[in-house]
């Protein structure tokens, strides 16, 4: 089945086994997903000091007016009710290692069977499982059609199965042709149990575009329907081309049909979507509508489907809708009503993401900062640190130019006692031009940094490239967990 929705997770939390210098990928823009066949058949802020004023100064950077000293940098009271220091932070959560926002794993594609306008096609090793379940079922129906085919029938089903994937195929190529139309990434098309999926990287922009974009799998699989039937014509019925021919434009109906039922994950609940939307103005509202239309089209299907195979309104008789084909009928709709309801809480859950990413606002997550110089010893860093309110530490140049950061998780590993003998610079990350990050990034545009160079301090700088203060990767993600646990 063609899946054209949007897919991500919140993020995960492996404190303890993360390397504290590695920052794993935040989360992926959205991606499609429809199944494509039923199977076969801002307020005014303080002034900073400038970088280039000497590391006794108050601080560099600025800490935002509803930050915390520690903990989540948008709460404004602490939870034990007074202010923790950065010299005290080394047993907040999140100091060794913690990771912005990152989607789960991404799955293995499969076998790479090619790149058509540069998007790679896989096919995922349930592919086989589903053509092999097929060439069985299709061999069936042509030992009642050509007996006279014998054991060749199944030869003939296999190339209908490898045919109808490759319908699915165009199905897919036709969202993608339309996402790369509309500039928007698509990361990879894969063939898979029950249909296809297009993995668009980001969501359509307009209405009428998330419209265009989720009717052009249909409308090909009908525009193949027609070409077969079309091909049909001149064909003899009861031969080997006629029955294949007619398979081919029964199956590609049967994709377009399904796929523009109104509810979510399906094109026509990315449809639905874009009518809502249009109409509220407000993606969310038409994602919620989708989602419910496609839960209710998921319990339908669950329950429809085998009283419709029983009652013979699709083409079989009460007595041949007996025993396994009972059991067979029951296990497909069940099936197919999981990966609709799945794919409709999905939905859900994605745009609920997107709606609070842009909350994610560099500006506001920045922690102020001292600087200090290489040699500055670690005990005095910090009590300059702590005079000025400050929770993150600069290590400049004598022009007051930065160089490193030092990284709270090393300030954790050095005892009180070693503090006055041990020098900053041993403690700091050089700063690349990766960990540079404008204080003017919110949202995707901002997870996109921290997933190009994973760290977890990053500099934060204005576009005049004066410093502004320190990012840290454990309050991107304590700010992420906090905003997705807000309602919509």
């Amino acid at each position: 089945m063609d899946e054209s929705g949007r897919s991500a997770q919140p993020p995960s939390n492996d404190d303890e086994t993360a390397d504290p210098n590695t920052t794993p990928d935040p989360p992926a823009p959205e991606k499609a997903t429809e199944p494509s066949a039923p199977g076969a058949p801002e307020a005014a802020e303080p002034p900073h000091p400038h970088p280039e004023q000497a590391p006794s100064q108050a601080g560099t950077g600025h800490r935002p007016a509803h930050a915390a000293p520690y903990g989540d940098p948008t709460d404004e009271h602490p939870a034990d009710g007074h202010e923790r220091t950065l010299a005290h932070s080394g047993g907040a959560r999140g100091a060794r290692g913690t990771r912005p926002p990152q989607p789960p794993p991404e799955p293995r594609g499969g076998l790479l069977m090619g790149r058509p306008f540069g998007v790679p096609v896989y096919v995922a090793p349930s592919w086989f499982l589903v053509a092999a379940l097929i060439t069985w079922v299709f061999g069936g129906q042509l030992d009642r059609v050509l007996p006279e085919l014998g054991a060749a029938r199944y030869l003939v089903s296999l190339f209908f199965a490898v045919a109808f994937y490759a319908s699915v195929l165009v199905h897919e190529l036709a969202h993608t042709v339309a996402a790369i139309r509309f500039k928007l990434p698509v990361r990879r098309i894969q063939l898979q149990f029950f249909g296809g999926v297009s993995e668009i990287e980001k969501e359509a922009e307009t209405p009428g575009r998330e419209f265009v974009l989720a009717f052009v799998g249909p409308l090909l699989s009908l525009v193949l329907a027609g070409l077969f039937y079309l091909a049909l014509q001149p064909v003899e019925p009861g031969t080997v081309p006629g029955v294949l021919l007619a398979g081919l434009m029964i199956s590609n109906l049967i994709v377009a049909a399904f796929n523009l039922l109104p509810g979510l994950p399906l094109d026509g609940g990315r449809m639905l979507r874009a009518v809502v939307w249009k109409i509220t103005g407000r993606p969310m509202s038409g994602t919620i509508a989708a989602a419910w239309v496609g839960r209710a089209l998921a319990v339908a299907v669950l329950i429809g489907l085998p009283l419709l195979t029983q009652s013979g309104a699709l083409g079989s008789t009460a007595e041949d809708s007996v025993g396994m084909d009972t059991v067979t009928d029951a296990l497909l709709a069940a099936i197919l009503a999981a990966i609709i309801w799945t794919g409709a809480g999905n939905s859900l859950r994605i745009a609920r993401l997107r709606e609070h990413l842009p909350e994610l606002r560099a500006r506001t997550l920045t922690r102020r900062a001292v600087p200090v110089h290489t040699d500055t010893p670690l005990s005095e860093a910090l009590r300059r640190a702590n005079d000025a309110g400050a929770r993150a530490l600069v290590v400049v140049d004598a022009d007051g130019e930065p160089l490193s950061l030092v990284r709270e998780a090393a300030i954790v590993g050095v005892p009180e006692h070693r503090r006055p003998w041990v020098a900053v610079s041993g403690l700091a990350q050089e700063i690349t031009d990766g960990m540079r990050v404008s204080a003017e990034l919110a949202g995707e545009a901002l997870l996109e940094v921290l997933r190009a160079t994973p760290a977890t301090e990053y500099l934060v700088v204005e576009e005049t490239g004066e410093i502004y203060g320190v990012l840290s990767a454990a309050d991107v993600e304590r700010a992420f967990v906090k905003a997705m646990a807000r309602p919509s």
